[in-house]
């Protein structure tokens, strides 16, 4: 994520064409849309599918979770990687590019019958799923440029965040309904029909890439993606997804080989000419910095949530798949609403204030929820979730689009994706190593007392960060 090249990026935005009437018309924004929802459609889908898929292949609720944490292990180190290919390749080609592989990855988990098998479709389906938001956000980026926006365009920038609440509202229900009709697979083939629209969108609505790719040796390739970067980064990626799966009780060679590569992933970035990851960036850029671990920790919250409280409501109290989705469908709502309300306000400290505070909050009703507790005050609790997601993601997707350098932003947005996806990583291993044995109370108070720190953790870094307040004014004048 190096700042040079801004003055390239103005030139490559040039050479799309200044766009007449609507910048961001439907046509345009239409395929974005549809290819930034394939990842909350398949984080969503799999909550509701977890129980009957361990009886099916009879395993353990638990041993499951491998299909949560692969395809955001993948999709964490996928994103910024994504990143980087739609900057040097063009952000049309790779997009087009994520969606045939998620296409591909639905027809090798609809027809999987062993749990293998469902963890190479859930790889494919996390790196087809990482090119849609980085060239997303590039196309948006070079778009505005272009068009002489001088802000956000938050219109358009709320639509992505509001796509994805939506999909995660009616994700579990939706997904409740097709496993309970047709069988857990429902999880993988409705990648099919899905990926199909948004190619076709895609080929009709988004121009093709004003560059075209001209042959690179080897050497200029590996210098230019940093591919070495990308291993390192990888390599410690897996071994922190190691540790955390193994938490309560922690894999301590897995934390010294994520130390070292961490140590040596930094010392060869200082060096890369074209950095991946850009610790630079990172260290000076302390906005920037704070907006990844933000983004991760606030996710963490709501993916335990969405994930605990869908197994708990499943196993411990006998609801249907089809039933604890619908159980869940006001947590979803109220985050797009809430993502569409944030998005059409200039401010972005009030609503990450306010995300913490619901984060707290929720965390805290959640120590009160019990087998006795009645399914509407359930519902109430998880909502709180959803007022957090909503707010949250438009107020750091906005902070980052300000923060990162414009030749840049697909690396940088791809890697805010990534600490939100270890956010989903540790979420997983904590819903793990609570229901390991059972599924039952005492694990899903676990979940609570585990997210009570995590959210004072947020509402300090909000709350002292004052390139908050400074972005507010710069906004307003």
């Amino acid at each position: 994520m190096s700042t040079a090249g801004d003055t390239s990026t103005s030139r490559q935005a040039s050479a799309i064409g200044t766009p007449t009437g609507d910048a961001f018309g439907p046509r345009f924004t239409a395929p974005l849309y549809l290819g930034v929802a394939l990842n909350p459609v398949n984080s969503s889908l799999i909550a509701t599918a977890l129980v009957p898929l361990a009886a099916s292949l009879h395993i353990a609720v638990g041993d499951t979770a491998i299909l949560i944490s692969s395809l955001y292990l993948t999709s964490a180190l996928a994103q910024p990687a994504a990143g980087r290919l739609a900057e040097v390749f063009g952000p049309r080609r790779v997009f087009l590019t994520g969606i045939a592989l998620v296409f591909a990855a639905g027809l090798v988990g609809s027809l999987a019958h062993s749990l293998p098998a469902l963890i190479a479709a859930r790889v494919l389906i996390g790196a087809g799923t990482s090119a849609g938001y980085p060239a997303a956000m590039l196309l948006i980026r070079r778009r505005a440029q272009n068009a002489g926006y001088q802000t956000p365009p938050r219109r358009v920038l709320g639509g992505l965040a509001v796509t994805g609440s939506a999909t995660v509202a009616v994700g579990p229900a939706i997904g409740g309904l097709l496993v309970g009709w047709l069988g857990w697979q429902t999880a993988f083939w409705i990648n099919i029909p899905v990926a199909a629209v948004a190619l076709a969108l895609a080929l009709i609505g988004i121009a093709p890439d004003p560059d075209p790719v001209g042959p690179l040796a080897p050497r200029a390739l590996t210098r230019r993606l940093d591919l070495p970067g990308m291993l390192g980064f990888g390599a410690m990626l897996t071994a922190v997804v190691v540790l955390l799966s193994s938490l309560p009780h922690p894999n301590w060679p897995a934390l010294a080989a994520a130390l070292a590569l961490a140590a040596a992933l930094v010392g060869w970035e200082l060096r890369a000419a074209h950095p991946f990851l850009d610790v630079r960036l990172l260290a000076t850029n302390g906005a920037l910095t704070r907006t990844y671990i933000r983004n991760g920790l606030t996710l963490l919250g709501t993916y335990v949530i969405l994930y605990g409280l869908t197994q708990w409501l499943e196993a411990a109290r006998g609801l249907s798949a089809y039933q604890a989705g619908l159980a869940l469908l006001p947590m979803g709502v109220l985050s797009a609403l809430i993502a569409r309300v944030v998005s059409r306000r200039a401010g972005v400290r009030m609503p990450l204030v306010a995300c913490a505070v619901l984060l707290l909050v929720g965390a805290v009703s959640v120590l009160f929820v019990g087998s006795g507790t009645p399914i509407a005050a359930v519902v109430a609790a998880s909502a709180v979730f959803g007022l957090t997601s909503g707010a949250g993601s438009v107020a750091n997707q906005t902070v980052l689009y300000q923060e990162a350098p414009a030749a840049t932003v697909g690396t940088a947005s791809g890697l805010l994706r990534t600490f939100g996806y270890l956010g989903s990583i540790a979420s997983a291993a904590i819903t793990g190593a609570a229901f390991h044995q059972h599924v039952d109370d005492s694990g899903l108070h676990q979940i609570a007392w585990a997210l009570v720190p995590i959210a004072v953790v947020v509402l300090v870094l909000t709350v002292c960060d004052r390139r908050l307040a400074t972005a507010d004014r710069r906004d307003a004048d």
